[in-house]
């Protein structure tokens, strides 16, 4: 299948546009990751504490901060999370609030300072990071409302915390809510155990000071070995020309991908990290795709410009590209739209990145490869240089 046949668009005549497009975006992003946002690096490499919380009804955030304030929680970061009618909201603390010796105290002073009329000697219900299938079916087995064998406590504790978290998202309004799925000297035995607040910790992530700054090391590590190893390979299956050209163009992606995170003040987390080096590896991909052709081409038509060659070649590749980039990006702009706030920025960092990777294919690495190719034949003082031809002993020339 084929969207474009014989098309004849010179790329390469459209260059400077391009340069100047990338210079745009690339310095933009250089200038809010000095100036403006810095790159906003999330709890998984900064250290420090999230709290997803869920309320019963619409939260309000300004009350939220006067409790936290009371608490001495002064720094921390108050968002709401997912859709509107969910009632959720994340909570983050900064690193001075998460320290190695416990890292649990910055949760607990969250959930302590939400927690406004307690019961003392119960336990809160919605609590599910604390409070889940142990801690109920204990409660059940230790009042033996029904003298029934333990097992039994078993499967009404699941049955009780599948109403919670499956039909009622992790929050109910009330103990007696729980009369349509237990006996009543069940739902007794439990009000003397536990009770309900209007809000309910879903779950926490927690990272101490040493592991953020190890996975920000690791992270970093990461991303140059890839290129690194992505230069290795393309200077032995091509030539070293070829491998920095497509490495300059994947770094060009990964910086502004994560300047398009830094402008849009959104952090990156591992799992964005995960879809950058993604990315590489597909931006890398489609490079390839388009320097095999040119190197196919070098060999079958000799009497052509090294620009000429290109311009077919990429003219070639063409629709392959439309097909799996576009196909490519409908997918990650569906998870993007539709895979909720745990993935977004995941998805964010690959619908921004496939546009950018599939551009740079064609505007950034093949008129680099052009540039070199032009300025070393001048340099030399000769009309032809060397490239590279699949299966031949030698280098073929290609006129300039």
């Amino acid at each position: 299948m084929e969207f474009f046949r014989n098309t004849n668009i010179d790329f390469l005549g459209k260059k400077w546009y391009f340069l100047s497009f990338s210079l745009i975006f690339s310095v933009a992003g250089i200038l809010s990751m000095l100036f403006w946002h810095g790159i906003p690096l999330g709890v998984d490499f900064r250290g420090g504490t999230l709290v997803y919380v869920k309320f019963v009804n619409q939260p309000n955030l300004s009350a939220i901060r006067a409790e936290l304030d009371k608490a001495g929680l002064h720094n921390a970061t108050i968002q709401s999370y997912g859709n509107a009618g969910e009632n959720e909201v994340v909570i983050k603390l900064d690193l001075k609030e998460t320290s190695e010796a416990d890292l649990s105290k910055g949760k607990n002073q969250i959930i302590n300072a939400l927690e406004t009329n307690p019961i003392q000697g119960k336990q809160n219900i919605n609590n599910s990071d604390r409070i889940g299938f142990t801690a109920v079916r204990d409660a059940l087995v230790a009042a033996d409302p029904l003298h029934a064998d333990p097992s039994q406590y078993d499967q009404l504790a699941r049955r009780i915390l599948d109403f919670r978290d499956k039909d009622h998202g992790g929050v109910i309004k009330s103990m007696d809510d729980l009369k349509a799925v237990v006996p009543d000297p069940v739902l007794n035995a439990l009000k003397q155990a536990f009770y309900t607040s209007d809000f309910g910790v879903r779950s926490a992530d927690i990272v101490g000071p040493q592991v953020g700054g190890q996975l920000k090391k690791q992270a970093t590590l990461a991303v140059g070995f890839s290129l690194i190893a992505m230069l290795v390979y393309l200077w032995f299956r091509f030539e070293m020309i070829y491998g920095v050209a497509a490495v300059v163009a994947v770094f060009h992606d990964t910086l502004i991908t994560v300047g398009a995170f830094s402008l849009t003040n959104q952090e990156i987390t591992l799992t964005v990290i995960a879809a950058i080096l993604t990315l590489v590896g597909y931006s890398m991909n489609d490079t390839i795709v388009v320097f095999d052709r040119i190197r196919e081409n070098v060999k079958l038509m000799r009497r052509e410009s090294l620009a000429e060659i290109v311009n077919k070649s990429i003219n070639q590749t063409l629709s392959r590209t439309i097909l799996t980039s576009g196909l490519t990006f409908l997918t990650v702009l569906s998870l993007y739209l539709f895979g909720g706030e745990v993935l977004h920025g995941f998805s964010f960092a690959l619908v921004v990145g496939i546009i950018i990777g599939t551009y740079s294919s064609i505007a950034v690495a093949a008129p680099m490869l052009v540039a070199y190719t032009e300025w070393r034949a001048k340099s030399s003082g000769r009309g032809a240089i060397p490239l590279p031809a699949p299966g031949a002993k030698g280098k073929a020339r290609v006129k300039v």
